[in-house]
């Protein structure tokens, strides 16, 4: 199996828990930040890593999320509301549980486009997420 190029079946992703998705996009999220900032040139270490917690924290996401509501398809949508509406026993100090929600919602996205390979479409959102960040 290639878990770089996954081409799993919606249906399937649709009966895996919201908060599995979550787990797998908070990692494709972060990969991605990871590569802007690497291609965006902030070079030290210590920068980088002070930049990916930045971009990674609840509220970071879910301030960026404001940017790709209106774009979402319904069914990204539908994937969203479901990531975000699921039930953590916890958030983050410091992140409201609104915050916390709704980035949990982002992150299930990002893991379910990437569960069907849609790397495209991935990117396509990322990027107008970092649309004006530097």
């Amino acid at each position: 199996m290639d878990y770089f190029h996954l081409s799993e079946d919606k249906q399937d992703i649709l009966k895996m828990s919201n908060l599995g998705l979550a787990y797998l996009g908070d990692a494709v999220y972060e990969v991605m930040v990871r590569a802007w900032l690497c291609v965006h040139g902030k070079l030290t270490p210590g920068r980088l890593h002070r930049a990916a917690l930045d971009y990674v924290a609840a509220p970071r996401q879910a301030a960026l999320l404001e940017k790709l509501l209106p774009h979402l398809t319904e069914e990204e949508t539908q994937v969203y509301k479901r990531g975000r509406n699921a039930n953590p026993h916890s958030h983050p100090r410091g992140a409201t549980r609104r915050e916390y929600q709704i980035a949990t919602g982002l992150e299930a996205l990002f893991g379910w486009l990437y569960l069907q390979g849609e790397t495209e479409r991935l990117n396509g959102l990322f990027a107008q997420m970092m649309e004006g960040e530097d």
